[in-house]
């Protein structure tokens, strides 16, 4: 069953009887492990989730994180499943076996700068293109800004294209130019390399040609990648380098592809230019601002040659994925197009939803958090209080996990699970939290008293 069958396949009633039924099944297993485990715990009594019992404690609870503070709405970047159809938080993502191996088709593609934003000291080289990394190929069409490290040095580098053999002039971190012109490419200093080489020759020449710091870089705009659809707005402040404190020389180029619908610091170092670089949303048939893909993994109609597709060939259903994945599709046009840099296999670890076994995205969306960053140094010091034993767990995964902690996301759209007890005005001016039932009857009657 999925989250598209509730309510046409299956009754929303019927389900949560699977679902109650399911929980219940491993009573008898949670009875004997715990037996064997030694948990202090009231077998006879014990609590469940779905009890009304429960669900009020756990209103409770939110209704005291409320009074304090800690408890707010926000519309941020997050782990979403689309197969599960729902946020996940940091917690679960946390799980043993939730990051896989996995080998994905990436990207170092070239976006070609504008001529007449190039600053004074990169004038006169000729076409300029940066290069940025990206092992996420679909987010691409969503790119509207590439961030650059403001005190990291960077090159510019001459050379070929290794797949259209055009000449070019690139420009990326300096300490990462020997690690990208590794495979196909020689280090030379001698104009004749440059004058003699022709497509046939087994290796490519390259030579920098100048340097500078990041900063240098910043404000200069460049040609949209994948021009399938522009940001409803402010577009005219997209496609241009920002600068960002996350950009390192581990990986890559030095130089971050910044899809903002797509990553956190994205999202983050995009609100925080001047001016505020504007992510890639659309207006759909509602007339309402959404990102290039749906809550399902599939860009959205219309879109030119993607729309439809899923972004993942792991979301389609068994013997309907194709051939070629999406990031495929799109590295194969970037060759073409004289916009990649360099295509290839890359294995890294992933996040998947451990309800589904499939890929996580990082997605925009709309929940209620538990301001964890308000008390994390409190709960860091407290966690050295506690007698751990072994002491290497508390100290390590543990408390590295506390001391990183992100706000806890609570929201999750799901048919089956404890409803958030907060009453909100659509404009957000007006909101009440409800911390008990009977508080929750009261409400109703005063909602009733007043038409």
């Amino acid at each position: 069953i999925t989250k598209e069958d509730i309510g046409k396949k299956i009754s929303v009633a019927d389900y949560n009887e699977a679902c109650k039924k399911a929980v219940m099944r491993y009573t008898g297993v949670w009875h004997d492990m715990t037996r064997k485990i030694g948990y202090w715990v009231n077998m006879n009594d014990p609590y469940i989730t779905y009890k009304p019992k429960y669900m009020e404690t756990v209103w409770w609870l939110l209704k005291q994180l409320y009074d304090k503070g800690l408890l707010y709405k926000g519309y941020t970047i997050q782990p979403y499943s689309p197969k599960a159809g729902t946020g996940l938080s940091s917690h679960e993502l946390n799980q043993p076996g939730t990051y896989k191996d996995v080998s994905d088709t990436t990207v170092v593609a070239q976006f070609k700068a504008k001529a007449e934003t190039l600053p004074t000291f990169l004038q006169g080289y000729g076409d300029i293109y940066f290069l940025a990394w990206t092992t996420t190929p679909w987010t691409l069409p969503s790119n509207t800004a590439l961030t650059v490290g403001p005190d990291m040095e960077y090159a510019l580098v001459q050379s070929f294209n290794q797949y259209t053999f055009n000449p070019i002039r690139v420009i990326l971190a300096k300490d990462l130019v020997e690690k990208q012109f590794k495979t196909h490419y020689f280090p030379t200093g001698n104009d004749e390399d440059f004058s003699a080489y022709k497509k046939e020759n087994k290796k490519i020449p390259y030579r920098i040609l100048t340097t500078f710091k990041g900063a240098d870089l910043a404000g200069i705009k460049y040609e949209q990648l994948l021009p399938y659809a522009l940001p409803y707005e402010n577009p005219g402040n997209a496609f241009r380098v920002i600068s960002g404190d996350f950009v390192t020389t581990e990986e890559g180029t030095g130089i971050v592809h910044t899809a903002p619908t797509f990553g956190a610091d994205d999202a983050r170092a995009a609100k925080e230019a001047v001016p505020e670089v504007p992510p890639m949303l659309v207006k759909d048939e509602n007339d309402i601002l959404v990102p290039l893909v749906d809550l399902q993994g599939r860009f959205r109609a219309g879109l030119p040659e993607i729309g439809g597709k899923y972004v993942k060939n792991e979301y389609y259903n068994e013997g309907e994925a194709p051939e070629r994945s999406v990031d495929v599709e799109i590295a194969i046009k970037l060759k073409e197009e004289n916009k990649a840099f360099k295509v290839e296999k890359y294995v890294h670890s992933y996040p998947h939803c451990w309800r589904t076994d499939k890929p996580v995205l990082y997605y925009p969306l709309d929940s209620w958090f538990i301001k964890v960053t308000k008390v994390r140094d409190r709960m860091y010091e407290l966690n050295k209080t506690i007698n751990w034993k072994p002491k290497a767990t508390g100290e390590g995964r543990f408390g590295n996990w506390l001391q990183n902690a992100n706000d806890w996301n609570l929201s999750r759209s799901r048919f089956w699970g404890i409803p958030l007890p907060v009453w909100r005005s659509e404009d957000g001016r007006e909101e009440l939290i409800i911390g008990s039932v009977a508080e929750l009857k009261s409400e109703m009657q005063k909602a009733v008293a007043a038409g």
